[in-house]
């Protein structure tokens, strides 16, 4: 295994972290406790020494898992990250409750990386008003946490703004060669690094979709290489040679997901590409992207929407799942990022469309995701 040196203690955390956001499920699509204990700790026994969970995974049985799985002495050989929900929190006292839950379910007395998860400017804001910077502090006083950090769900310019609002041990941002330039990106990533701030990835394969039932134009271009790779192999790639990463993290699912990520982190010339290998993997991001069929530059014009829809978010899910082949690892996004807020709420009113600099048919976009997506309908289709 890889290691890289966390710079602000010295420790050596493995190039490969273990998201606990995918763990193994059984046929039913509940949670298979003992599958999930298994893989968590034969990635440890393989070198993964960063383990990271979160209070919403698997409807909080993530932290209950990860600390089974990190009794019987794998506790002492990682570094545990979890992360603050703080909008499920309705005052300071339902911060500090959620907090507490936390150690109950992970079975533990210290959490190494702890973070604010989901910043965006309206967490931000919850931050700020439930003071839940100085109850870390306060907590990493007491010994009960590590390091403080958080990760992001934002644009750039709020991403700079927070990287210079506090002291952060660490962040934690969404990278991959087609999100280079989303979010934070690749520019967010050298800011962080600029102020010396370390940098986790997470979504390196994008949620699966990069590996998963690829196009047969993005296939032909991988079988062009000289060396045989997999999609994973390539993806991880590009994401290792960024500089100024500290570890990545991904979400395996089954043993064989992992045996392979350990194969590619543990290959001799890892992360190494080539010009002409960089240039290859331009190609097929460009090609991904010649086939998203709504141009939406999240501009927000569009917004607020009355019904309260997220639309931006939408035409982007929509055209994943065009861009991806129909993956359904879109779907499982969409009932993450759309619990109540759905497209067929949409009337038709088409306020947004009048205010869209690209002229989108915004209303067509959501009728097509009511029924993608949840199968019906929308409100204004029934009209």
């Amino acid at each position: 295994m890889k290691y890289q040196t966390f710079d602000k203690t010295g420790q050596r955390i493995s190039l490969l972290g273990m998201g606990t956001m995918r763990l193994p499920q059984s046929p039913d699509g509940d949670l298979d406790r003992q599958a999930a204990i298994a893989l968590i700790r034969k990635a440890i026994d393989a070198g993964i020494n960063y383990v990271d969970t979160a209070y919403m995974y698997h409807d909080g049985l993530s932290e209950v898992i990860t600390g089974e799985a990190l009794r019987d002495g794998y506790r002492e050989k990682v570094l545990l990250a979890d992360k603050m929900p703080i909008w499920l929190a309705k005052d300071a006292a339902g911060m500090a409750e959620i907090f507490e839950t936390q150690f109950k379910r992970l079975d533990t007395d210290c959490i190494d990386m702890y973070l604010i998860h989901n910043l965006t400017q309206p967490v931000w804001q919850r931050v700020q008003k439930f003071g839940l910077l100085p109850f870390l502090e306060k907590q990493r006083a007491l010994g009960r946490i590590k390091k403080i950090g958080f990760s992001f769900h934002d644009e750039l310019p709020f991403f700079e703004k927070l990287i210079d609002a506090y002291p952060w041990d660490f962040c934690q941002i969404q990278l991959n060669y087609m999100d280079s330039e989303y979010q934070a990106g690749t520019a967010g990533l050298k800011y962080a690094v600029s102020r010396g701030v370390p940098v986790i990835i997470m979504e390196p394969l994008k949620g699966g979709k990069l590996t998963d039932k690829i196009p047969p134009a993005i296939d032909a271009v991988w079988a062009q290489s000289e060396v045989n790779r997999s999609p994973a192999d390539w993806a991880f790639r590009w994401v290792a040679e960024q500089p100024g990463v500290l570890t990545i993290l991904s979400g395996m699912s089954n043993a064989s997901q992992l045996e392979e990520n350990l194969k590619i982190f543990n290959s001799a010339d890892f992360p190494l590409l080539t010009p002409e290998e960089k240039r290859r993997i331009e190609q097929v991001a460009r090609l991904y992207n010649e086939m998203i069929p709504f141009s939406c530059t999240e501009c927000k014009y569009c917004m607020p929407c009355p019904q309260k829809i997220e639309i931006p978010a939408l035409i982007d899910l929509v055209n994943e799942w065009h861009i991806y082949d129909e993956n359904p690892k879109v779907k499982v996004n969409f009932n993450w990022w759309f619990p109540k807020y759905k497209p067929s709420l949409c009337t038709g009113c088409k306020a947004c469309e009048a205010r869209c600099p690209q002229h989108l048919p915004i209303s067509q976009i959501m009728s097509e995701g009511s029924m993608i997506f949840e199968g019906k309908p929308t409100a204004g289709d029934l009209k």
